[in-house]
Parts: C-alpha cells; structure tokens; sequence
C-alpha cells in the first residue's frame, strides 16, 4: 500500500483544498496518509514552508502549492 505525506499547516485554504482532493482521491484508491503540520517542527517549516500543501507519496514529492485529483491519482494509480 502506498504512502502519502501530506506536509500542511492550520488555517491553509490551500491546505484544505489539497486535503478535500486527497480525501476523493482516496474513495477510489486505498493509500495511508500521514498529515503533518509543519509548524509543529522547525525542520519542516524551513524545508516546506514557501511550498505548502506539499504531497509526498513513497518518499518523492508529487505535488506542492495547488494540488490537482488528475495527478495525485495517476501517481497513487501506478
């Protein structure tokens, strides 16, 4: 089964946007999905900071900023 980081932080539209995409892209294809809110580490906040929402599936980043269903699901789909 895949895994999918999803580097984000509190009150990100964008953030919330990405999260809504993941969670349709999920009806469709099981995949475990850790959320990480980078203000909680100051390593993340200064690797993902400018970057977020930031999607990062079996260790390679899919996706940063706008996230789109058509990528994230022919990633998760290979």
């Amino acid at each position: 089964m895949k895994e999918v980081y999803f580097y984000t932080r509190p009150q990100c539209p964008l953030c919330q946007e990405a999260k809504r995409t993941l969670e349709l892209v999920r009806e469709e294809i099981a995949f475990r999905m850790y959320e990480m809110n980078i203000n909680e580490s100051d390593e993340l906040t200064e690797k993902y900071g400018l970057m977020i929402p930031v999607i990062e599936v079996d260790g390679e980043i899919v996706q940063y900023g706008e996230v789109d269903y058509p990528t994230i699901r022919l990633r998760l789909d290979d």
